[in-house]
Formats: structure tokens, C-alpha cells, sequence
């Protein structure tokens, strides 16, 4: 079954047990995949739909960030709840051992690179891990192998 199947069934079951909060974060993931459908003008592969997902799931984790330091305890939870309920469609996350050793790899792959290719292995290592891994912690195991 495909992510956009697997969100359309949630969502109906969602929808039939009246669970408003999921419903809710349901249908603007729905909406968010179906609006980038349009501007592509085609069906979304699985990858694609994928992507959207991780991308949908940052946004709620900035957001939590942002209310945390705002004081806005009740739109942080609102906000996690939603996060939860997209990260049943993301691949499972590497863990900092798997991602340490696949930037290992990467960096033997490209002969010892520096920090100012940073880029470079960036760029690598993010093919990699298609979705399984955030950026931002790419990045930072990156700059510890790398010395930055």
C-alpha cells in the first residue's frame, strides 16, 4: 500500500471514529500532497509523497520550538499530536550510530575531505538517507567527523 493510500485509509478510519485531532492533521497532509500534485501536474510517487511527509513534520517540529519559546503550551501539544500522527508515515529514523557510519562511509567514498566541502558531503550523505534522517543532525555529525 502506498503513503497516500495508507493516509487516505487512516483517514477515513479517523474520520469514522470521529477523532478530531487526527482528522484534522490528516487533512492538511492531504491537502499539502494533493496541492504539490497540482503544481507538478501529476500523480506524486511514493518518494515524493514521502518527502512531503518529512517536510510537513519539520514545519510542526519548528512550530513546537517556536511556541515552547513563546510560552504556548497548549499549541506545542497541538502541534506534537500532529507530529505523531505524520511520523506513522515516514521511514523509520537512523539512529546516531547508523548515521555516524554511513557519514563515515561517505567521507572514505570521497577521499577525506575538508571542512570546506562541507557541501559536498552534505549532499552525499543526504541521498543516502532519503527521509530516514533530520538535516540538521546530518549536519552535525558531518561537522564532528569533519572537524568543524
Amino acid at each position: 500500500m502506498s503513503v497516500q493510500q495508507s493516509i487516505e485509509t487512516d483517514y477515513k478510519q479517523a474520520f469514522k471514529s470521529s477523532d478530531k485531532d487526527v482528522v484534522s492533521a490528516l487533512r492538511m497532509l492531504k491537502s499539502s500532497i494533493k496541492n504539490h500534485e497540482i503544481d507538478l501536474g501529476r500523480q506524486l510517487t511514493d518518494e515524493e509523497a514521502v518527502e512531503i511527509v518529512g517536510r510537513e513534520m519539520k514545519r510542526r517540529n519548528e512550530a513546537v520550538a517556536q511556541y515552547q519559546a513563546a510560552g504556548r503550551p497548549e499549541l506545542v501539544a497541538h502541534e506534537q499530536s500532529d507530529a505523531a500522527v505524520y511520523a506513522r508515515y515516514l521511514p523509520a529514523q537512523l539512529t546516531e550510530d547508523e548515521l555516524t557510519a554511513i557519514v563515515h562511509d561517505t567521507v572514505k567514498e570521497l577521499g577525506t575531505p575538508t571542512i570546506q566541502q562541507l557541501g559536498k558531503v552534505m549532499g552525499a550523505v543526504m541521498a543516502k538517507v532519503k527521509g530516514r534522517a533530520d538535516g540538521t543532525a546530518v549536519q552535525t555529525v558531518v561537522k564532528r567527523i569533519l572537524g568543524a
